[in-house]
Formats: structure tokens, C-alpha cells, sequence
């Protein structure tokens, strides 16, 4: 698990979008929260993450602990800090179901920012 977060990591910091077919199956599909629609495919993947980032070259900081690895899934907390000085930041789970060659076929992540309410309000 701690080689493909690197290799995420990497992959994110890198132009284009190559990498991923390295890191997700072509049919994975990728939650951005747990109410939003799935990405579903590799093409699909691609467009979401060029449109996500400012570029391979933006400023950030990733830290990450794996939770648990059960079977084919891992649960992993992540702490991500954007710019220099730091002008957004969030702490992320990822839930990760990998393919029997060790790229990903299902990623659910629950992002929540500071003062983001911990329930609907009332």
C-alpha cells in the first residue's frame, strides 16, 4: 500500500496523465465524496484529475497513514496542505479496492476541511 500511495503521489506531480493507467485499472471507478457520482473508467479519471489540479508543479505538502489493509482493501488517513504559506488544507480518508496486479479498481475518499459541520444542521 505505502508504494502505491508514492506512486499517486508521484503521479500527481507529474504532467499529463500517463501515470494513472500505472495506479488504476481502466475500469476503476473514483469517488470524490460520499454523495457525489462516480468516475467511472481511466479516460474519465484523467479529465477529473487535470480539471482538479492547478498543475504537476502546484505546491503541496502529503502526509499519510495507512489504517488498515484487509483482503484486497486499505483505509488510509491523509493530511494535504496546498501553497507556501499554506492557503488550503484538508484531511482525507481513502478507502481502496486494488486489482489481483496491484492498481486500483475502486477509490472512495471522505474529504473534510477545517470548520466543515460534522452534521446537517437542525
Amino acid at each position: 500500500m505505502a508504494d502505491w500511495l508514492a506512486a499517486y503521489e508521484r503521479a500527481w506531480r507529474t504532467a499529463g496523465t500517463d501515470a494513472l493507467a500505472t495506479i488504476f485499472t481502466p475500469d476503476a471507478t473514483y469517488l470524490q465524496g460520499p454523495y457525489r457520482t462516480p468516475v467511472v473508467g481511466l479516460p474519465a479519471i484523467a479529465r477529473m484529475w487535470e480539471d482538479e489540479r492547478d498543475g504537476a508543479d502546484e505546491v503541496f505538502q502529503l502526509s499519510s497513514d495507512i489504517v488498515a489493509v484487509e483482503g484486497d482493501t486499505a483505509v488510509t488517513r491523509l493530511e494535504v496542505r496546498y501553497g507556501d504559506p499554506v492557503d488550503q488544507e484538508y484531511r482525507d480518508l481513502w478507502i481502496t479496492r486494488f486489482a489481483p496486479d496491484g492498481r486500483c479498481r475502486s477509490f472512495e475518499e471522505w474529504p473534510f476541511w477545517p470548520a466543515q459541520p460534522t452534521a446537517a444542521a437542525g
